[in-house]
């Protein structure tokens, strides 16, 4: 029994001084750790410096503010403030589902998102494979300059030069309908014409600027593909479909997939302007109708669940696209 004992005894002292050299040894490594980060905080500090302002930033006006969906949920008064405002659950959202506005709002959001998307993600990589075709250096260079410039007008600029080009008394289009003997059409009243302009006035100002990262990628192709093409017969057509397209394929898909995240956060700024009363039946979207009810009209609890209710669909989106696009291609974001 006393051998027992004494063997016992001789077991706990062992496990108790494991523990000890395991506890030394942690102590020992979060020492080394921390001063191996002060380390390298000391030698990349300027760098952290640079990069303190946008955490600042996005800290203030990215993740500070998500206390305010709290509102969504509440019959916000701006004298009560948030915290002391009555909880009402989901009044809000049920009120906007219930509204006769919601299924046109629905369908308007989406469907100039898709034609946004359908029409102005494929004409920056068509416009950067023509670029990235041409060989005569200087036509390219100015292209490419030309392009660029309406991205450095601001969108009342843009949508003032829209409306005055489709003017019905002397707009440059409507006098080009004229002189093929056709009448003068009021673009800016006439609903069926609303997603038309919208579109084309996003392609002609974002064009150049979104063949950028396409115009990239095409730099990093190794010109020796294009050799053994060459030798293997490929004209220009064939190059570019087997060997370019290919290539920049996985920078398609990621900008596809973000694009896709916000076909439904249409921006509410280029609608504001080219839009009236006579549009609304197609020009409405969530954006507008938040900012006509919840900032004209006071109601800030609807228009915070109306916007809550936006980026979950996008977010919603936006996963399953990234899901889609990891099974089929391989590609995704995460």
């Amino acid at each position: 029994m006393r051998e027992n004992q004494t063997t016992v005894n001789t077991v706990k002292q062992i496990k108790q001084n494991s523990e000890k050299a395991s506890l030394r040894k942690e102590k020992i490594s979060l020492k080394s750790r921390c001063i191996a980060s002060y380390h390298k905080f000391l030698k990349s500090r300027q760098l952290l410096i640079l990069f303190l302002p946008g955490l600042i930033f996005y800290l203030l006006f990215r993740y500070a503010p998500m206390y305010g969906i709290l509102i969504a949920f509440k019959k916000y008064s701006p004298f009560l403030g948030v915290s002391k405002s009555p909880w009402i659950g989901l009044g809000n959202f049920k009120n906007f589902f219930n509204s006769p506005d919601f299924f046109m709002l629905f369908r308007n959001t989406l469907l100039i998102g898709f034609y946004n998307l359908l029409w102005n993600f494929p004409a920056p990589v068509i416009f950067a494979i023509i670029l990235n075709e041409s060989r005569i250096q200087k036509l390219k260079k100015g292209v490419q300059t030309v392009s660029y410039l309406p991205s450095f007008l601001s969108t009342v600029i843009v949508c003032s030069m829209a409306i005055d080009f489709l003017s019905p008394s002397g707009g440059v289009i409507n006098r080009i309908i004229q002189f093929f003997g056709g009448k003068p059409i009021y673009f800016m009243i006439k609903p069926e014409w609303f997603r038309t302009v919208y579109v084309a006035t996003g392609m002609w100002s974002g064009t150049g600027t979104s063949s950028i990262v396409y115009l990239a990628a095409l730099t990093n192709i190794d010109p020796q593909l294009y050799e053994a093409g060459r030798v293997d017969g490929c004209g220009r057509l064939r190059s570019i479909w087997h060997i370019t397209i290919p290539s920049i394929l996985p920078t398609v898909i990621t900008m596809l997939i973000l694009n896709v995240g916000s076909i439904i956060n249409v921006g509410y700024e280029k609608i504001l302007i080219l839009y009236n009363a006579a549009t609304y039946s197609t020009a409405d979207v969530f954006s507008t109708y938040v900012y006509r009810r919840g900032l004209q009209g006071g109601n800030f609890g609807l228009g915070t669940a109306v916007d809550l209710f936006n980026s979950v669909i996008a977010l919603i989106l936006l996963v399953l696209t990234n899901a889609i696009s990891r099974k089929l291609t391989e590609t995704s974001l995460w």
